[in-house]
């Protein structure tokens, strides 16, 4: 018979610090940014935006 007192993945919790809000918060910025200056017709500025916030900022803001 099982135990129901083992952890399972319901029981994990992430803790975020300042930190990864900071990294997080940032990575959103530059996503809204990125976002609006493609929008408008930014060729050079707004990839460069968008893969820094998805690529650096939101994965650090996760795994740090």
């Amino acid at each position: 018979m099982l135990s129901m007192t083992s952890r399972g993945p319901s029981s994990v919790r992430l803790r975020f610090g300042p930190r990864n809000l900071i990294l997080l918060g940032a990575a959103f910025v530059a996503l809204v940014v990125g976002y609006v200056l493609l929008a408008a017709g930014s060729t050079a500025l707004a990839p460069l935006l968008l893969v820094l916030g998805y690529c650096v900022l939101f994965p650090l803001g996760l795994a740090l």
